[in-house]
């Protein structure tokens, strides 16, 4: 892989840990996801209409994929409130490549290999060290560790179809106009409009950039290496999220759990990889 390569993958690491940061250290999380995509949206357009292509085919996984990026960032903003982000983040990013792997295979015919079946056992470990084995009652990181995951797997599998019929960051501005429009609007319905405004800060603002601004660098980084070693490096979030929960949000992030963060982030490479 190619230095620059590697620094672009890098960089969309590091850029995705931030917003999941900067959306989870918000007074309102909620509000600061809704005012996060609606400045994505708004920014982002002009440049993706300027240099963006779309075919007919593609409003079907269009469609499909904002149904779940809605609930995804849904869920994600009600996460952050209640769950500590050193738990679902890797949670919920390990296990979302574990359920495409097991649909791939189970119900589209696709063949694994032994690495692959590493990497399941591997984030199963991983995630048992980061949110430890004992289940409690409720288990709110299951809650909603899982069904976001379950997003993530969701709109993958759609996505991977959908881009072959527009260019990536104008499928990426479609994908995810409604639901930072539905999002914005159901939080202002049933808050009120007071509670967005108050979370239009610099680091909402921010966070909202840093959401395509990620998508970008990892299509730049898809220019120069292969899908398989950009989606491995591109993982390393997992652990830079982790180490950013303990530093800027003051959670509890001990040797285990940190450790557990390094074995999900491997075991993502390792699925990932052919």
């Amino acid at each position: 892989m190619a230095g620059t390569a590697l620094a672009l993958a890098l960089a969309a690491a590091f850029l995705h840990a931030c917003w999941n940061v900067l959306l989870a250290r918000a007074r309102d999380p909620e509000a600061a996801t809704a005012v996060a995509l609606i400045t994505a949206v708004v920014v982002f357009a002009p440049i993706a209409v300027a240099a963006g292509d779309v075919d007919a085919r593609v409003w079907p996984f269009l469609v499909g994929s904002a149904a779940f990026e809605l609930l995804y960032f849904a869920l994600l903003a009600a996460a952050y409130r209640r769950v500590h982000l050193s738990v679902v983040y890797p949670l919920a990013r390990g296990t979302a490549p574990v359920l495409v792997l097991i649909v791939g295979v189970l119900v589209l015919g696709t063949a694994t290999s032994w690495r692959q079946a590493a990497g399941v056992a591997t984030v199963a470990a991983g995630v048992l060290l980061v949110r430890g084995a004992r289940i409690r009652a409720g288990a709110p990181e299951l809650l909603f560790g899982v069904p976001i995951a379950c997003c993530i797997a969701a709109y993958t599998l759609i996505d991977k179809h959908g881009i072959r019929y527009a260019t990536p960051l104008l499928y990426l501005e479609l994908a995810m106009l409604v639901p930072a429009i539905a999002y914005a609007a159901s939080i202002a319905i049933v808050r009120d409009v007071p509670s967005l405004k108050a979370e239009v800060t610099a680091p909402t603002l921010l966070a909202g950039l840093a959401t395509f601004g990620a998508y970008a660098l990892v299509l730049a980084a898809l220019q120069r290496a292969s899908a398989a070693s950009v989606a491995a490096v591109r993982e390393t979030s997992v652990v830079i999220a982790t180490a950013l929960a303990a530093v800027v949000l003051n959670e509890p992030v001990g040797p285990v759990r940190f450790s557990g963060a390094v074995l999900v982030a491997t075991g993502i490479v390792l699925i990932s990889l052919p």
